[in-house]
C-alpha cells in the first residue's frame, strides 16, 4: 500500500507553485532518466517520485527507463556513454561508490565518469530480528552469535547492507554467516520463517514490520535516530562506534554535462523536496530528503569509494 501511495503521489498540477515555476525553463525535448535497477525497489520508487514532480518544475517531460542487471552496471554504463547534452540523467545510489572496487574490469569509472547533480535522499540501514528472538539488544545479539554463529541475510552480495555487516564483524571480532538474496523481500520472508537470525536492510523495507510488532530493530546505521523508528537506537548508542553507513538516492549526469544545466536541475530538485506531501511520504518510509549542491555529492562519492574499497579488500568480497 505504501509503495502504491508513493508512486501515485501528487497530481502534477499541484506542483505549479511560484517557487517551482521560477525553476522552470520550457524545453520541448524530453529528459531521459535511466534507472539501473528493476521496477519496484526503493531506488526505482524514489526515481519515479522525483521524475513525476521534476518534470513540471523544469517545464520538460521526463521519460523513465529501467535498465537493470550486472549490479546496476548496465544502466550506469548506458548513462556514462550518453551524450552530455543535458537530456540524460541517471538515478544513482551508493552502488556507484561500491561498484568501483567490487567490479575490477568495468569499461567506465563509476565515480569519475559522471557529473553529480543532486543527492535526493539519505537511507539508513537497520539490523532486524524476529520480534520473539531471544536477543533483546545489539550487544546481546553479538554475544549470542559468538557462542552460536548467526545467519544474517542481506538483499544482495556487495550491497551496502553486506558491507556494513562486514564492518560490524571486523569491529566486534565475530563471525556471521552472510546469506545474500536477490532482493530484500526474500530475506525478510526467511527471517520471519525462522531460517535466519537477522537481516541487514534499508530501513524503508521494514518500517511497517517493526511498527507492527513482527520484527525488532536492534540498531540503525544513521548518525542520529530516525523519525520513522525513533525507539531504535543507533549503532553508536548501542555500543558500536564506526558502523555509520547511510545509503542515498540521487541524480547524476554524463561527464561533461554543462554545469549551468546541472545547477538548474539541482535547484529544481531542491524545490520539489519542499513539497510537504513529498517529505511526508519519504519520512514515512524512513527515507530522509536531502537538499545539497552537486559538489557535496561529488565529495561523498569519492569518500565512500575510498572507504568501501578498504572494506571490500579486507573482507575479500567479490561480485557475484
Amino acid at each position: 500500500m505504501r509503495r502504491r501511495n508513493l508512486l501515485a503521489l501528487l497530481p502534477a498540477g499541484l506542483l505549479a507553485t511560484p517557487a517551482l515555476a521560477q525553476a522552470a525553463a520550457p524545453n520541448d525535448r524530453p529528459i531521459r532518466l535511466i534507472v539501473p535497477v528493476a521496477p519496484g525497489g526503493s531506488q526505482d520508487i524514489v526515481a519515479r517520485l522525483v521524475a513525476r514532480h521534476l518534470g513540471p518544475a523544469l517545464g520538460q517531460a521526463i521519460v523513465v527507463e529501467n535498465h537493470p542487471g550486472a549490479g546496476s552496471n548496465i544502466g550506469y554504463e548506458l548513462g556514462a556513454r550518453a551524450r552530455p547534452d543535458g537530456l540524460t540523467l541517471i538515478a544513482g545510489a551508493d552502488s556507484l561508490s561500491i561498484n568501483r572496487s567490487l567490479f575490477q574490469r568495468l569499461p567506465f569509472d563509476p565515480v569519475e565518469d559522471f557529473a553529480p547533480v543532486a543527492q535526493v535522499t539519505a537511507v539508513p540501514q537497520i539490523l532486524v530480528v524476529r520480534a520473539d528472538a531471544p536477543a533483546a539488544s545489539l550487544a546481546d545479539f553479538i554475544e549470542r552469535s559468538r557462542r552460536t554463529p548467526a545467519a544474517v541475510g542481506t538483499p544482495g552480495n556487495g550491497q551496502l547492507s553486506h558491507l556494513l555487516i562486514e564492518v560490524i564483524q571486523q569491529a566486534t571480532e565475530t563471525s556471521w554467516t552472510h546469506v545474500p538474496y536477490r532482493g530484500g523481500a526474500l530475506a525478510l520472508n526467511d527471517l520471519l520463517g525462522g531460517s535466519l537470525q537477522g537481516v541487514m536492510i534499508n530501513i524503508g523495507a521494514v518500517t511497517d514490520h517493526v511498527r507492527g510488532g513482527r520484527l525488532r530493530g536492534l540498531a540503525v546505521s544513521s548518525p542520529a535516530r530516525t523519525a520513522a523508528l525513533p525507539d531504535v537506537p543507533t549503532f553508536r548508542e548501542a555500543g558500536l562506534a564506526g558502523a555509520e553507513a547511510v545509503g542515498w538516492h540521487g541524480l547524476v549526469a554524463p561527464k561533461g554535462t554543462d554545469p549551468a544545466v546541472i545547477q538548474r536541475i539541482n535547484a529544481a530538485v531542491g524545490q520539489v523536496l519542499t513539497v510537504p506531501e513529498v517529505r511526508e511520504r519519504l519520512a514515512a518510509l524512513g527515507i530522509e530528503p536531502v537538499d545539497a549542491p552537486p559538489e557535496a555529492l561529488r565529495a561523498r562519492l569519492r569518500a565512500d569509494a575510498a572507504r568501501w574499497a578498504d572494506v571490500v579488500r579486507r573482507a575479500r568480497i567479490e561480485a557475484s
